[in-house]
């Protein structure tokens, strides 16, 4: 997961001359001089030379966006400042040096696949691990933590939970203090209760559905690699009623809700979510067309079969829909829309299996062909390291980068570079646009829903800013600032998904419950995003660092 107020990603950058290298960037970050890790020792550039390293080299590194445009990295002043400069113009720069981590720790800062499986050993944050185990997660007071939102809490236990009413139940019992659950048709009336409080955080989070094309597919128990035929993956798209999904899926937990038609974006936050790329000009599905469905097939020689499904050389591909299994309401999008796509001729079955097998598995690897998943995206819009062609996993580049649909289109993915080095809100904006179309175009993804997560917590165990961070896209990150109100030294929050490896560079990191838990708790970061969608400078600096261009 990316992994979109994204006009304060570039409002930094300043019209002066970068270094005398010719650096097109160059960015200067000061470290402040009494961040030190949990153990005392400081924070120097050696930390951010290794980050950068490990996740430049370490064989199956989840994505190397950004990160790749640096073409030096070095102590400045002094070991506290740290110089980076880049081959091009990088606007996302704000994405970039989080997670850090602690070279001296670190046997091979070029390669650190073998570490981190299941413990982080050090933070620079107000809490660190105590220890993990595929049962529980406990972080404790970080005592050597040096800024002034030290944690107030002793301990914080997270706990995961098989699926979203155990989740809830364990709310309601009083077991959990604080749960972040994905909202489905009836939450509501199962939060109610006197002394359980909920607000939902509409930010930079959206569902959609994504169909794996990856040219280099080759079909198996997971995957037909249907989707590889563009006509056929343009026929099933336009085959889907998202009105339908609007009206059973979400709007019983959201009624009157809008459609999501912009696609990879949200309308909440900056210019960047055109509505009229997947949407009729009354706001509903404009992308939904049957019988527009079959005249694609069957021009392109596709027929129906003896039992009704469309098949081409007397094939019908069978097409694997994935979701992660315990979602209440993914399984009942598969239940609602598996019938009609198979009235409407398609082989389709579903083929799910638990969260970690899921987002640090089966995405990752192309293992599927279709998939309902929410992407949490970070508030700039860039979706280089999610759809560009370089981002498609593969042995030529080592199997790195998010894009788990598979999609290449060279001229998307040329714009997407193109949006990453433009400073100019509206001029990026256009090209946001532009390659939202290309997803329409080439039916990469459908989009649903502009998803809230919810922050509900009992108010008779736990107090303070409970709900601050509920659009947040780091999520409950400030737990630092929670209150013990019922005195048991311990603040417990019922986890809906479990990573089962802890390393913030590989695979590990593609599941947005292992950086919420994990990765963002214990991590030092130069940025930290808000609620608002905009980035703050954090602690780790003594301000907000300098960006000149060449």
């Amino acid at each position: 997961t990316t992994a979109a107020e994204a006009p304060e990603t570039t409002a930094a950058a300043t019209e002066t001359s970068a270094a005398a290298s010719g650096a097109a960037m160059t960015l200067t970050m000061n470290i402040n001089p009494d961040a030190v890790w949990d153990d005392g020792s400081p924070i120097t550039f050696a930390d951010f030379k290794c980050t950068t390293d490990a996740i430049l080299n370490t064989p199956g590194s989840l994505s190397t966006v950004g990160y790749d445009k640096i073409t030096s990295i070095e102590a400045g002043e002094s070991d506290k400042q740290v110089v980076v400069e880049f081959s091009e113009v990088y606007a996302p720069y704000k994405n970039l040096f989080g997670n850090l981590l602690k070279a001296d720790v670190m046997p091979d800062c070029n390669d650190v696949s073998a570490e981190l499986a299941d413990n982080i050993p050090f933070s620079a944050m107000p809490y660190k691990i105590d220890s993990w185990s595929l049962d529980q997660l406990v972080l404790v007071k970080n005592d050597a933590y040096y800024g002034d939102d030290a944690g107030i809490v002793d301990k914080i236990v997270m706990v995961p939970k098989a699926d979203s009413d155990t989740e809830i139940a364990s709310l309601v019992a009083g077991e959990s203090d604080f749960i972040f659950p994905q909202a489905y048709a009836g939450i509501t009336d199962a939060l109610d209760d006197p002394n359980i409080s909920s607000t939902p955080g509409y930010g930079t989070n959206y569902e959609g559905l994504y169909f794996q094309q990856d040219v280099n597919c080759t079909p198996d128990e997971t995957r037909s690699c249907a989707f590889k035929d563009a006509d056929f993956r343009q026929a099933f798209a336009k085959s889907i009623d998202r009105n339908l999904i609007l009206a059973n899926i979400y709007d019983p937990i959201f009624p009157g809700g809008p459609l999501l038609n912009c696609g990879l974006w949200v309308p909440t936050i900056g210019p960047w979510c055109d509505q009229t790329i997947f949407g009729a000009d009354d706001g509903t599905d404009g992308f939904f067309d049957a019988a527009g469905a079959e005249t694609i097939l069957t021009d392109a020689g596709w027929e129906k079969d003896g039992n009704g499904m469309w098949a081409k050389d007397g094939v019908a591909p069978e097409i694997h829909w994935i979701i992660n299994s315990g979602n209440t309401r993914r399984e009942s999008t598969q239940a609602l829309m598996i019938p009609e796509l198979q009235a409407a001729g398609f082989n389709i079955i579903a083929d799910n299996c638990d969260a970690a097998c899921y987002f640090q598995q089966r995405l990752p690897a192309l293992k599927y062909d279709m998939a309902m998943y929410i992407n949490t995206a970070s508030p700039d819009p860039t979706v280089t390291g999610i759809m560009a062609c370089s981002s498609v996993p593969s042995p030529e580049n080592g199997n790195q980068g998010q894009n788990s649909a598979g999609w290449c289109n060279e001229e998307a993915s040329a714009m997407m570079l193109e949006s990453d080095q433009t400073v100019d809100d509206t001029a990026r904006a256009d090209l946001i646009h532009g390659i939202a179309a290309f997803l329409a175009e080439d039916a990469v993804m459908l989009p649903l829903y502009q998803f809230p997560n919810i922050a509900a917590w009992r108010t008779d165990q736990v107090g303070g800013p409970v709900d601050k961070d509920a659009a947040n896209y780091q999520a409950f990150q400030n737990i630092n600032e929670w209150e013990d109100t019922n005195g048991d030294g311990q603040i417990v929050i019922g986890a809906e998904q479990w990573p089962e490896c802890l390393n913030p560079i590989t695979e590990c990191a593609n599941s947005s419950w292992y950086v919420w838990t994990t990765a963002f708790k214990v991590l030092p970061a130069v940025w930290a995003t808000t609620a608002e969608g905009t980035y703050e400078a954090t602690q780790l600096v003594t301000g907000e660092p300098d960006v000149a261009l060449g």
